[in-house]
């Protein structure tokens, strides 16, 4: 078990409602051309594959899928959409789990990494990304760039999202390069409901030395996955390390 938070079953049942924006087949479709492309005719793997969000759609594109997934109930919302038979997920952190086979691609979107509170295990993900790659497969992150520039001497809180029905903003801890966003969503009956979690930051150049710890290239570096180049500016960036043939 590592340090990543338990998503416990009243968070999976909203997940997907709650994403629903960024599920859409608009918002997902490059996201699943990038990474059909890279797995080519082989298999991926997700790490932390939640409720299918990008794994399920890009099993229907006909790139063989496998998970690994922490959280029980997030697994169980997946399981409703599509068969074990179809897209086996192994209950287990991303960290340590090892599952049968090789895999042209393994990829970890959505800052999950983050969910890694240290070092050790952020660096421990790499090698496990590295142990199931053939040689010349890929491992993908899709990660934010810590907003670090935002903060003003003596401000340790950033928003991120106001809107109607959600108020979002993270709160650092620059010693130990750990973050907590805090959301305030409002449910259909007005009252509003608070959450948090805990993420470790990682900026881009310390995620290549995680790679190279782990025996991984670094290939490539956009700022979303229409391939937009990646610059001082980006807010996000894609990922891409390659396992030596």
């Amino acid at each position: 078990m590592t340090s990543s938070e338990l998503w416990p079953r009243a968070t999976a049942e909203r997940y997907d409602a709650e994403e629903a924006e960024r599920s859409s087949a608009a918002a997902l479709g490059p996201a699943l051309a990038f990474l059909t492309e890279l797995a080519g005719d082989g298999r991926a793997l997700e790490f932390a594959i939640g409720t299918g969000r990008v794994g399920v759609p890009l099993r229907e594109r006909g790139v063989p899928v496998v998970g690994i997934e922490l959280s029980e109930p997030m697994a169980a919302v997946l399981r409703r959409k599509v068969d074990e038979e179809t897209l086996p997920v192994v209950i287990g952190d991303m960290a340590t789990t090892v599952v049968p086979g090789g895999f042209t691609l393994v990829y970890l979107v959505y800052n999950t990494i983050t969910n890694l509170l240290t070092q050790d295990e952020q660096v421990e993900c790499f090698r496990n990304a590295a142990r199931h790659l053939e040689p010349g497969g890929r491992f993908v992150i899709e990660l934010g760039v810590p907003p670090l520039r935002l903060l003003p001497p003596g401000q340790v809180a950033v928003p991120f999202d106001v809107s109607e029905r959600h108020l979002g903003f993270d709160t650092f801890d620059l010693a130990e390069q750990i973050l907590v966003s805090h959301h305030f969503t409002r449910d259909d009956d007005g009252r509003y409901r608070r959450g948090n979690s805990r993420h470790r930051y990682a900026w881009p150049a310390e995620l290549d030395l995680m790679a190279r710890i782990a025996g991984l290239e670094h290939e490539r570096r956009v700022a979303d996955w229409d391939g937009t180049p990646f610059t001082q500016d980006s807010a996000k960036h894609i990922s891409v390390w390659r396992k030596p043939a």
